[in-house]
């Protein structure tokens, strides 16, 4: 009987993990990893981005996001809607086609690989002949036209790729036909362009390396007219009145040919070069967009002089007298234009440019040309991201003030809707305002709105203002010089410099409650703000810590502190500093914390912690945890990279020496050779690049940094003695020691005059002296203590003050569980030490379950080095599930994994992407979308295909949607599902 109760009990409790905990990822936020390729359909008003890693990424309307992955490790190198359908054609670098399609299942659209193709040549024939260099996606939505690398062209039926074997165009049947006298005829090279004419679908251009381009008929399968271009050619472009063919060149110069029925003579047509007449670099894309009145819009990428501009990433844009270059910061991929008005036939009002680092929306109907604010791909690293703080639930008035201060700094922007429309966004309504907080190493701190699939840009606050730095405070990344030519124009955010690398944010906290936000950088700075809907000028005075406290025999080997202005400094509305702490050594900040409702701000480096009391502006605690046989705490962050690169450059010398030795002296002293690469491997195993491999043991005091602040706690709780609570400060150290200091403080009418008192209660030696990364304690009812101003707010319960109190400390190795206020161990969680799992990333989260509103629970959510992400139960610390998550190899991942209150979780999967996850089956936020085919799509194609090849396709394609219907794992692995 007690058998089968315990069995009921755990079948209880798995269904009751299932309602809680449901693991998955959920959504990719910011901007994609590497970008290659960029494709565009208008019909459907959809983007698509490839990347290096095979990935195929589509945007459309805020909210309508779409994510598959080739199974292929191949960059993708071109992106092709099909005209007027749900299907896109990706290639990749190995020579592969893939299609795509966009499948409505169960109310949402899918995006399913639904086919591959490669090229096959004839028997004996060199790779070159089907090496695809150019795609052509037919407006017929029946065929792709691709050329080669040998300079043939392929024609393929979709959706079934099934080669036109009658139909392919072969390099002889072009050179057949050039006429005698064009230079180039011997060898045309590879097809680097391919262009149907917009007013009559039965031709294309074949544009060749060597610059000829051939006006195929593909009725008639034969070329109806020749363009002798003799400059190695770029790009083509056919205008949208048929009229004339727009050819860029490797020299900087573009010409203009005039179609009809005639060949063209080269001499007749003049090349332009705009910005000569010095060397030009390439002009790699052009395309001429006409408006209903006025002159064409005429844009361009490169071209820029060699000499003098050759390290520039431009695009040209040339619209009757106005002439702008708009100059990026990274690599230009691709671009393209939208047209507004109704079926996007009017005047051109968007250029959309992919560069490496960034999208660039620019408004081209509102004057002066202003950069649209992307509500999605945003370069999360237009600085490298440092740190990252969440915060959930912001209340109203909190929010509404951050997003007018954010408003009054985009200013610059147009003002002009997203232009990019397409699907529909089915997801429901945030729930809550949830706020992701980034610190970057140029000092500033940045606010997204993170409530949604979309990670939006709130507000940007940056932190260099208050300190002397070496910026140019004339540098204006929008302005020009007057009259300069070419006339360039800075656009675009990203912007990897910084301006000095002490400014780096390292840690953030906000009160989501007060407006107060604490800020610390690599150089022991300590800023607290608070925010100011107004601008404010003033003073912002630094209150030196010196956490050695003069203790003799240290000297400080890293970076110098910043200088803090003496002068009043103009703030604007938003986040302003009132006060700042400045550590001595000027170290790394390691742990930050905030108490609002005490004005509060406690500290650690790794030399040891401070207590600050930004309403007085006074120190009330400083604690030096530095053990004095750590000589690398004093060498600081750059000094220990130098010390390592020294170490090895020393090893390596050291084995080359002997090498050297040996051929000298031509000894059989193969003994040295491998005392010298033992000793090499023994360094690095001592700067452990590699902490996965590392073993779970008892570690010496004399280990280094032992005495860095890992972290920082405030709580409301019994130190003393069980009858009365107290505020109290709670530190754990690297070497495995937990700190607990009392504290006291003056009633809140002389709360601006009495001084704020700490006294040590308490100190804890964990036995096997493992870092301590959390500190928690829980009530008499085992919740959480709540966030300061939480109670007072109404937005929590009361904490138990009649029962008894725990303290659950959260080392790399194990959970443990103390009663308070003896200190007594009560239990623990130990972590396995077979596999090496330690802990690295430790929050608190409340769990609702999924069936029922009123029930739920809280938990530690835990991130260890192996990339496993737990959950651990509280008061009892049993692990509940495990799921993997980060790629144990995946270290920078695993170091930016940040938690939120609500069980989902955001880290770093490249420099400029979160990877957003859920552990909660409640609380979930992925893309909900739907796009359908538009509903004028066959009166808008005309095959090209006789009677019965149009049939067998007609029936091709019925048959691959009812296998992709009703046999879907027919596809096998090759079909990629993402909603």
């Amino acid at each position: 009987m007690k058998r089968f109760r315990r069995h009921g009990q755990e079948s209880q409790r798995e269904r009751l993990k299932q309602e809680l905990f449901q693991f998955n990822k959920t959504v990719e936020h910011g901007f994609p990893h590497q970008p290659s390729a960029l494709g565009y359909s208008p019909s459907l008003q959809l983007l698509a981005i490839g990347t290096r890693s095979g990935a195929i990424k589509l945007y459309g309307a805020p909210g309508v996001e779409f994510m598959g992955l080739h199974d292929e490790n191949a960059a993708v190198t071109q992106v092709h809607f099909l005209p007027q359908q749900v299907e896109l054609v990706t290639l990749l670098d190995d020579n592969s086609l893939h299609m795509w399609t966009l499948k409505a299942h169960t109310g949402l659209s899918e995006l399913l690989e639904i086919g591959r193709f490669t090229l096959t040549g004839p028997p004996g024939a060199p790779p070159s002949v089907t090496r695809v260099t150019a795609v052509l996606a037919h407006s017929s939505g029946e065929l792709l036209l691709l050329g080669t690398e040998g300079g043939h062209v392929f024609i393929v039926e979709v959706p079934g790729f099934r080669e036109l074997e009658e139909r392919n165009i072969s390099l002889d049947q072009v050179a057949s036909s050039v006429p005698d006298n064009y230079t180039c005829r011997r060898n045309l090279e590879h097809v680097e362009a391919l262009q149907e004419n917009p007013v009559n679908p039965s031709q294309v251009v074949i544009g060749y390396g060597r610059g000829l381009m051939v006006v195929w008929d593909l009725k008639k399968q034969r070329a109806i007219q020749h363009i002798p271009g003799t400059q190695q050619l770029e790009s083509v472009w056919w205008t949208e009145d048929g009229g004339y063919l727009l050819s860029s060149h490797n020299d900087g110069s573009y010409c203009r040919w005039t179609m009809g029925s005639k060949d063209v003579d080269e001499e007749d047509v003049k090349s332009d070069i705009p910005y000569g007449h010095f060397p030009c670099k390439a002009i790699s894309k052009i395309v001429q967009l006409s408006t209903e009145e006025g002159p064409p819009f005429l844009l361009f990428s490169g071209g820029m002089p060699r000499a003098s501009y050759g390290d520039r990433h431009c695009i040209t844009v040339i619209h009757g007298k106005t002439h702008v270059a708009l100059d990026f910061t990274s690599r230009i991929i691709d671009f393209f234009a939208i047209r507004g008005g109704p079926q996007h036939t009017g005047d051109p009002s968007a250029l959309v440019v992919l560069v490496e680092e960034e999208l660039v929306v620019i408004d081209l109907q509102t004057e002066g040309w202003p950069v649209i604010q992307t509500p999605y791909l945003v370069p999360l690293h237009s600085s490298a991201i440092t740190c990252s703080h969440h915060v959930s639930a912001i209340p109203l008035k909190l929010w509404e003030r951050v997003l007018a201060a954010g408003n009054m700094q985009s200013t610059h922007y147009s003002k002009k809707p997203w232009p990019i429309t397409g699907g529909q966004n089915l997801g429901p309504d945030p729930p809550q305002r949830d706020l992701l907080l980034t610190g970057h190493e140029d000092g500033t701190v940045r606010f997204w709105d993170a409530s949604g699939v979309c990670l939006y840009p709130s507000y940007k606050l940056s932190t260099a203002g208050v300190f002397h730095t070496d910026a140019d405070p004339n540098d204006n990344m929008n302005q020009g010089t007057e009259g300069e030519w070419p006339p360039f124009r800075k656009v675009g955010c990203f912007d990897p410099y910084s301006d000095d690398p002490r400014l780096g944010v390292q840690k953030i906290h906000l009160c989501k409650y007060s407006g107060y936000l604490t800020v610390a950088g690599t150089a022991g700075q300590i800023l607290v703000l608070e925010l100011n809907d107004e601008a404010a000028e003033q003073t912002v005075e630094a209150k030196v810590v010196d956490l050695l406290q003069g203790q003799e025999g240290f000297r400080w080997k890293g970076h110098t502190q910043l200088d803090v202005r003496e002068e009043p400094v103009l703030f604007p509305p938003g986040f302003q500093p009132f006060a700042l702490v400045q550590c001595q050594p000027p170290a790394v900040v390691t742990a930050l914390t905030l108490h609002s409702e005490w004005k509060l701000v406690a500290f650690g480096t790794s030399h040891g912690f401070g207590l600050y009391d930004y309403q007085q502006k006074n120190n009330v605690l400083i604690k030096c945890t530095l053990n004095p046989s750590d000589q690398l705490a004093m060498e600081g962050p750059l000094s220990r990279v130098k010390s390592i690169k020294k170490s090895l450059r020393q090893s390596f010398r050291r084995i080359r020496r002997s090498r050297v030795s040996l051929r000298k002296h031509h000894v059989n002293n193969a003994a040295k050779l491998q005392d010298a690469n033992a000793r090499l491997e023994a360094e690095l195993a001592e700067m452990e690049i590699a902490p996965v491999q590392r073993k779970i043991e008892a570690r010496s005091s004399d280990d280094s940094f032992t005495g860095l602040v890992r972290t920082i706690y405030f709580a409301d709780t019994f130190l003393a003695d069980s009858s009365h609570n107290t505020p109290s400060l709670w530190a754990g150290t690297n070497g495995g020691c937990v700190f607990a200091y009392m504290l006291r403080l003056p009633a809140a009418e002389r709360r601006a005059d009495e001084p704020v008192t700490a006294q040590p209660a308490k100190e804890i030696q964990l036995m096997h002296r493992a870092p301590v990364v959390g500190i928690l304690v829980l009530d008499g009812h085992g919740a959480p203590l709540p966030e300061p101003l939480e109670v007072a707010h109404d937005l929590a319960r009361s904490p138990d003050m009649q029962g008894s109190h725990h303290l659950v400390v959260i080392s790399e190795e194990q959970f443990k569980v103390f009663g308070l206020p003896k200190v007594s161990a009560k239990t623990k969680l130990k972590l396995t030490a077979m596999d090496g799992s330690r802990v690295r990333r430790v929050g608190v989260a409340w769990f609702g379950s999924s069936r029922s509103e009123d029930y739920g629970e809280s938990g530690l959510v835990v991130l260890t080095n192996q990339g496993d992400v737990h959950v651990v139960s509280l008061p009892t610390v049993k692990m509940q599930v495990h799921y993997p998550c980060v790629r144990r190899e995946d270290v920078s991942g695993i170091a930016s994994c940040v938690f939120t209150k609500h069980g989902q979780g955001f880290y770093l999967i490249s420099p400029s992407e979160f990877e957003r996850f859920s552990l909660s089956a409640r609380c979930l936020v992925e893309p909900r979308c739907l796009v359908e085919a538009p509903t004028d799509s066959s009166t808008q194609r005309g095959s090209l295909l006789d009677g019965a090849s149009s049939a067998h396709s007609a029936a091709r394609r019925v048959m691959e949607h009812a296998l992709l219907n009703d046999e879907r794992e027919y596809w096998g692995d090759r079909t990629q599902v993402v909603k």
